[in-house]
């Protein structure tokens, strides 16, 4: 849902010349600046570093549920995955901007009880270790617009009952609801201008778009 918002944005931005949108399965997206390449294996990216260079910003938006998961499954998804693709994107283009969508609650000590929040953690501080310019984007609740869905399930229907209170929501909690437009245009100018802080709330992202 998220990388749907973010392609959107980028597809209008008039400054964006050129858009690589990796996926594990084809969308059918249809755009002259957007070239799509499927990769049905996240954990291995090195057969495809002669495509990976030149670039200016990556925007990874790939993230699960935790719901259900073991500690070490939602770990080698959430930070196996990403590890390996950053590390391939830092040493390839050292000048990058790189913005992680990691969520409202991430603990950066590791340590807390909760799993998905310590897991996000890790991932937050290990990419900020890596030689390029990274940073952490934490939403809290996304709305979905301009006719983008969530591929999971479980929040599908959760937008399907919670829709019409979502205005309402975002009314009473300005800080912690975001658009996927709004988003999508805060990692556009982040990646173009940078930011003061290097870990971003809701209310952070929402200024900056």
């Amino acid at each position: 849902m998220v990388g749907q918002g973010v392609l959107r944005e980028c597809v209008l931005g008039a400054d964006v010349q050129s858009v690589l949108s990796i996926v594990r399965k084809a969308t059918g997206t249809q755009d002259p600046k957007v070239r799509e390449l499927v990769q049905g294996d996240f954990f291995d990216f090195s057969g495809m570093e002669g495509q990976l260079t030149g670039l200016d910003a990556c925007f990874f938006c790939l993230g699960v549920s935790s719901a259900g998961m073991t500690e070490q499954d939602y770990r080698r998804v959430t930070y196996d995955i990403t590890l390996g693709a950053a590390e391939v994107l830092a040493r390839l283009n050292p000048k990058m901007t790189f913005i992680y969508v990691s969520g409202m609650g991430t603990d950066s000590s590791e340590h807390g009880r909760t799993m998905w929040a310590r897991v996000k953690g890790e991932t937050e501080n290990a990419l900020l270790r890596l030689p390029f310019q990274a940073y952490m984007f934490r939403p809290g609740v996304i709305v979905p617009r301009h006719g983008i869905r969530s591929k999971t399930r479980l929040y599908r229907i959760l937008y399907q009952v919670l829709g019409p209170l979502l205005p309402l929501l975002r009314a009473l909690f300005p800080k912690s609801v975001i658009t996927t437009e709004e988003l999508g245009r805060a990692m556009l100018n982040i990646a173009k201008e940078g930011a003061a802080k290097r870990v971003l709330e809701s209310s952070d992202i929402r200024a900056a778009a």
